[in-house]
């Protein structure tokens, strides 16, 4: 049990950071860190934890060393530079239970900058939110643990157990850099990751598994006056991603539906994501390339997932328009299967009761048609996961934002969880 006086002064503590959480979520989404660009923010993550007291330490990705591990997705670009910024606290004598802090500095493409209301990496407060790519999906989240560790700070206090504060990159496209990080740094007994809410503060109780594809086809090119000769490489590779609709639905049918997604009616989804291809409006196009996320269900595997994008792009190859077509398939990014995780682990519960304590409301469950970085830890690990975060809403849209009352929520959270699994000290 919590000391009712070091309860109520870390919450007070809590409580004065309010300024110190908007303007360390600001200098975080000012840093646009999409793919191959985390620097800035990784950096931002070292004077964060240095603030903290704490000492940074850098943790590579080595895809060699990790090839071979089940959860490695096989990556995009290269990792020079990127490196994962980790600090951890140390008790002076442990009393109470390790604890890992973890959140992903990485964000997807701001898309059309024009249709935001403001720049997407200049942070913007209206109504009461938060607005910038990046604000929900997850820099609110990192921000609300480590106001919760700098609240001990301020009262005085210190966790009196092993704490690990974990900044990683590639959450949005393999989870490498979580697998890296995790492997490298000691086993914790619980973790705690605040990834947002769906428009509500919400806990995940499971999540589906992603493949990414990416389908490149090779026409015949022509002048567009004689295109019957030709083979257009945009039109075949569009034909190819039509055969997944089928499947998608075939995935989404009920008896293959796993019970922890009961309510939701499309789980499942297949996203044409990107496509490019073609030189010239008036050629037939030569080259066309398209990325597919390919959504796994809970009790079915990446593995199986993959064979069965094999399936159905050697089938499609036999349409009509594709004869004569090359076509090359390739998987670089997520292979990750999807999770379960167990909502009657300690640190769950004790996530819920202390979410209610510190505001007086109520988690609410959160089976995801996305993934997190909480799989690794659940699933190769054996460490139980409590992710809960904050109502954010268009996370990988326009306008993205987070409820900044919401944010502090989960830091008030955080902090009574952390007191109550770790223990608390004299500092």
């Amino acid at each position: 049990m919590l000391d009712q006086g070091a309860r109520r002064a870390i919450l007070e503590a809590v409580d004065s950071l309010r300024e110190w959480e908007v303007e360390t979520l600001s200098r975080l989404v000012r840093c646009p860190s999409t793919l191959g660009n985390e620097a800035a923010a990784l950096n931002e993550m070292a004077r964060i934890y240095e603030a903290l007291g704490l000492s940074p330490q850098r943790v590579p990705v080595e895809p060699d060393r990790l090839r071979d591990h089940p959860g490695f997705s096989p990556p995009l670009i290269p990792y020079a530079g990127r490196d994962n910024v980790v600090a951890i606290h140390r008790p002076r004598a442990v009393a109470g239970r390790s604890l890992a802090l973890q959140g992903h500095v990485d964000v997807v493409p701001e898309g059309a900058a024009d249709m935001w209301e403001t720049p997407p990496y200049e942070p913007a407060i209206r109504n009461g939110r938060i607005y910038g790519r990046g604000a929900g999906d997850m820099k609110a989240g990192i921000v609300s643990y480590c106001a919760a560790f700098e609240a001990f700070r301020l009262a005085g206090l210190q966790p009196a157990a092993e704490v690990q504060l974990q900044a990683v990159i590639e959450e949005e496209c393999s989870g490498n850099g979580a697998l890296a990080t995790m492997l490298a740094l000691p086993k914790p007994e619980a973790v705690i990751i605040p990834e947002p809410g769906p428009g509500v503060e919400a806990l995940y109780t499971a999540e589906v598994g992603v493949v990414w594809a990416w389908v490149t086809v090779s026409g015949r090119p022509a002048h567009v006056r004689d295109m019957q000769a030709g083979l257009n490489a945009i039109e075949a590779a569009s034909i190819i991603a039509a055969a997944f609709k089928a499947y998608e639905a075939e995935m989404n049918r009920a008896e293959r539906i796993h019970p922890a997604f009961h309510g939701n009616n499309h789980p499942v989804n297949v996203n044409l994501g990107t496509i490019e291809g073609g030189e010239w409006n008036s050629s037939v196009a030569t080259r066309c390339r398209i990325g597919l996320r390919v959504g796994v269900m809970l009790g079915y595997t990446a593995a199986e997932t993959k064979r069965d994008v094999e399936r159905i792009v050697e089938q499609a190859k036999q349409h009509e328009r594709l004869r004569g077509a090359l076509v090359k398939l390739e998987f670089k990014g997520f292979m990750a299967d999807p999770c379960l995780f167990d909502t009657e682990a300690e640190i769950v519960q004790l996530a819920r009761r202390s979410h209610a304590e510190a505001t007086g409301g109520t988690l609410r469950d959160y089976p995801a048609t996305g993934l997190t970085d909480g799989r690794f830890f659940q699933l190769y690990q054996g460490t139980p996961v409590a992710c809960f975060g904050p109502d954010a809403v268009d996370i990988h849209g326009i306008d993205e934002n987070v409820r900044l009352d919401s944010m502090h929520n989960i830091t008030r959270t955080i902090a009574l969880a952390m007191a109550a699994w770790c223990g608390v000290e004299k500092r």
